[in-house]
């Protein structure tokens, strides 16, 4: 049975959706059977993986408003052992839609178990909020993992994510793990990057992952491609730390 696995953090920014179009993509490459979840009505993670939004019928949208099945609208990508449910902006209503009805049971996202057997991994891009749809991933998910930019207002805002996190554990989803924190951006020369991390060390022991994400050009040029990095600069120093946090996901989780 596969794994549910947020990625949040309701600071944008900070490498969320590329964090985790490229785990994905690194975990498909070993082997694992991946399905990416785009819960950003931004639908960063649709596009970054090729896959045009206009005219598209198949959404995580109509699958939570019942007007389609979930595996109808589950589509396969170019890319090894990686399918994706899309979105468009339409998700946005959602937050209005479901919100006032939310409960423990009555969670719109909880059709994600339906295929929980068919993958090794979900993985959930959510909004850079702590809205409803943030809530609703995580109320179903195993994890949460936490992309973080090293600077010190990405800080004040992890330190506002963990005890969100606290609180859907206690009311929601026993559990939910924090499978992590992931710096991104990094540049080890900098004082202040330093300072972040061993701040990180210091609130969170042993949830700071072993190798942090480089800030790189070539990355940031990859969702202008609808590629993950493995696939549009495979031998980058990109490629091998994502590939390095997707061993390292798997052995937290």
């Amino acid at each position: 049975m596969g794994k549910i696995i947020s990625f949040s953090n309701q600071k944008g920014g900070v490498g969320k959706t590329t964090t985790c179009i490229n785990i994905a993509s690194a975990l498909g490459l070993l082997d694992k059977k991946v399905l990416l979840v785009d819960y950003d009505p931004q639908g960063n993670t649709t596009s970054g993986v090729g896959v045009d939004k206009r005219g598209l019928e198949g959404t995580v949208y109509r699958v939570i408003t019942g007007g389609m099945s979930l595996k109808d609208a589950i589509r396969s990508t170019v890319y090894r052992g990686v399918d994706i449910l899309p979105t468009t902006m339409d998700l946005a209503g959602a937050e209005m839609e479901f919100a006032g009805s939310f409960s423990k049971d009555n969670n719109p996202l909880s059709l994600l178990k339906q295929v929980k057997y068919d993958y090794d991994y979900i993985l959930v891009d959510c909004p850079p909020s702590l809205g409803f749809l943030t809530l609703s991933s995580l109320a179903i998910s195993d994890g949460v993992l936490v992309p973080m930019q090293c600077e010190f207002y990405a800080l004040e805002g992890l330190s506002q994510l963990i005890p969100n996190i606290a609180r859907v554990r206690k009311n929601f989803n026993p559990s939910l793990q924090l499978v992590g924190i992931l710096p991104t951006m990094y540049n080890g020369r900098l004082t202040l990057t330093r300072q972040v991390i061993a701040e990180i060390k210091k609130y969170y022991p042993n949830k700071l992952f072993r190798t942090p994400i480089s800030r790189s050009v070539r990355l940031s040029e990859a969702p202008g491609f609808g590629k993950p990095i493995h696939y549009l600069d495979p031998k980058s120093r990109s490629a091998e730390e994502y590939t390095a946090a997707a061993v390292e996901l798997i052995e937290r989780i």
